[in-house]
């Protein structure tokens, strides 16, 4: 091995380094903003939240009373009631949006801000420990598994920050997110890591770059989309509860009355769905493509092949059963959650337990 060659190994394995570092160093921030976001929640003042549940839990005889009619001084004056409505029409709700995780409060908003500072913090150490891992090994940053993973939280991470500054009002995703953030996290550092290789010569093309790249961008919205749809099941179950007039627990109503509206949560989980579908179907074509350049076919029914197909296929279930009268909210969500499930599998079954070209077991 020549001076510059061994300059350069080692150059290369210091890079790997930092990477590992800079991982690590992400996990603790993470962590630290794990804290935040609980304490925004905890923190937060209920009292806001626990006039907006006595509203919506008034006997209807009371919501829909007559007017008052009130006599002073000689003069009359007539008051209005008034009404709170749980259900605008059959199988709608008019119900506002939570004041979000802070409960409406200046101390449980400051709670907040400082969770999504870190989580910024965390995303920008997670995001340098992605580029130095793709510089120590000269190629994309997801060769394997465990470059794969931190890569996805990363761009999960990104999604979530892009769409708090383009001033959507998602904060209530923050604690789920950054909580399975550090589990991916964990799991890649403890059981998937793999020292930085070379590709494969399979692998070595320029495809890796569009290929996968756009398979973790679209399995981050998916996963936000499956975030949308879980918590829309538990809001719409809480104002099914509310709308029968049963009186929810102190637990269930101080988190449920801080997120969205079951409507809000159910068009966010279907817009994102919705946006990066078409993402998805050009990720399974470059495949397609890659593997025309790479075995000289285009599809072959390889199990990575074919679960990617049956991904598609639940996603367009969904946007056809919300797009079809009947099909909408909870039919509509559970198709949602089998989807991302398929994807799950996709990405760690497929990858670690079956037989297949994509296996990344034991990398």
């Amino acid at each position: 091995m020549t001076l510059a060659a061994a300059t350069a190994a080692a150059a290369n394995e210091n890079l790997a380094q930092i990477s590992n570092y800079l991982i690590y160093s992400s996990m603790a921030v993470y962590t630290l903003a794990f804290f935040a976001h609980i304490a925004e929640w905890l923190f937060g003042s209920r009292s806001k939240v626990a006039r907006t549940a006595a509203a919506l839990t008034a006997p209807a005889e009371e919501a829909a009373a007559p007017p008052v009619t009130v006599t002073k001084a000689g003069a009359t004056a007539v008051l209005e009631r008034p009404k709170v409505v749980t259900r605008a029409a059959s199988g709608a709700r008019d119900v506002p949006d939570g004041p979000g995780a802070h409960g409406g409060t200046e101390q449980g908003d400051l709670y907040g801000r400082i969770a999504v500072s870190l989580t910024v913090l965390a995303f920008l150490l997670a995001a340098a420990g992605v580029v130095a891992r793709a510089l120590s090994v000269q190629r994309a940053p997801w060769g394997n598994m465990y470059e794969f993973s931190t890569t996805f939280s990363t761009v999960a991470v990104g999604v979530y920050l892009a769409l708090l500054l383009a001033g959507k009002n998602i904060r209530w995703a923050g604690l789920p997110l950054v909580t399975t953030v550090l589990l991916d996290l964990g799991f890649a550092v403890t059981y998937l890591y793999t020292e930085s290789d070379q590709l494969v010569p399979a692998l070595d093309s320029y495809w890796l770059w569009i290929h996968v790249s756009t398979a973790i961008f679209c399995g981050a919205v998916f996963y936000l989309g499956a975030v949308g749809a879980v918590l829309y099941l538990f809001r719409d179950a809480y104002e099914r509860k509310l709308a029968r007039g049963g009186q929810p627990g102190t637990f269930a109503t101080s988190v449920m009355e801080r997120l969205p509206s079951a409507a809000s949560l159910d068009k966010f989980s279907y817009r994102v769905n919705a946006a990066v579908f078409p993402l998805w179907t050009f990720t399974i074509i470059a495949g397609a493509i890659w593997a025309g350049d790479a075995w000289g076919r285009y599809w072959g029914w390889d199990a990575k092949e074919v679960w990617s197909f049956i991904t598609w296929v639940a996603y367009a279930a969904y946007l056809h059963a919300r797009a079809t009268a009947g099909w909408k909210g909870r039919r509509a969500a559970y198709i949602a959650l089998v989807a991302f499930l398929c994807f799950l599998w996709n990405y760690y079954g497929v990858n670690m337990f079956v037989n297949s070209l994509h296996s990344y077991a034991g990398v």
